[in-house]
């Protein structure tokens, strides 16, 4: 069944505590402590997180024969990005997504705790969420984690990449939550999914941030839509992104 708006349906803030629910804040005064043994004045600090704090980012990919490179997103319900048209916005915004596009993440659960912790969440979400099986020693990380908005929340995102055929991927089933209800796939061209995030179809910084980080793992060019091995000589070094071997 088509999803075709998202309603509210109870709001229980008012009658809530903040140390419960899947989200919890809390709300701190806090003070700086000095080098010389002195503290500043208290000021209010709150707090947002959850049980399971840190998350994992997966971008799924399938390079082709001419070296073209197809990676795998998903389409899903993002209640708080669609229920801003509710708020008096100081820059209203150009659309309302109700399909929100971004990669595959999830959060780390107490199940995955071991030391391939983040390949078997990276390979959790893929199937959850793109219709797609990864072995978990098939995932590798790409480059350290981020704190995705340190001003208000102490999450944490580990990003990680895949190698895919995209042909094998099955009908996508989500988690069944309404959260997760007609999750869809979307494939798209590397240099064409970046340009989403350029100029606002995909509004999401973490895919932004894992595109750019699968092009420097593989040595793609995305400017110049080149690999660097392709460049001559006297330009591979320099344009070599950081941990890539100049050819």
């Amino acid at each position: 069944m088509e999803i075709v708006g998202i309603e509210v349906v109870d709001d229980r803030t008012a009658e809530s505590r903040t140390d419960v629910g899947f989200l919890q804040v809390r709300r701190l005064s806090v003070r700086n402590r000095h080098a010389d043994g002195t503290a500043g004045e208290p000021y209010a600090c709150d707090v947002m997180s959850r049980t399971n704090v840190d998350a994992v980012a997966v971008i799924l990919y399938e390079p082709g024969a001419d070296r073209r490179i197809q990676v795998v997103l998903k389409e899903g319900m993002r209640p708080a990005i669609w229920l801003r048209r509710e708020k008096d916005l100081v820059l209203p915004d150009e659309q309302s997504w109700l399909y929100f596009p971004e990669m595959c993440a999830g959060v780390l659960e107490a199940e995955d705790a071991s030391s391939d912790a983040v390949s078997r969440r990276a390979a959790a979400e893929a199937h959850e969420e793109c219709g797609t099986r990864v072995a978990p020693d098939a995932v590798s990380r790409l480059g350290r984690p981020s704190f995705p908005s340190p001003g208000v929340t102490d999450e944490k995102v580990y990003f990680a990449a895949a190698a895919v055929r995209i042909a094998d991927a099955s009908a996508v089933e989500g988690d069944g939550s309404g959260m997760e209800a007609g999750t869809r796939r979307l494939v798209l061209d590397l240099r064409e999914a970046l340009a989403r995030c350029r100029d606002g179809r995909i509004p999401d910084m973490k895919t932004e941030i894992a595109l750019l980080r699968l092009c420097d793992r593989l040595g793609y060019l995305p400017q110049l839509d080149v690999f660097v091995d392709e460049l001559p000589p006297g330009l591979r070094e320099r344009y070599a992104p950081p941990g890539l071997e100049p050819a």
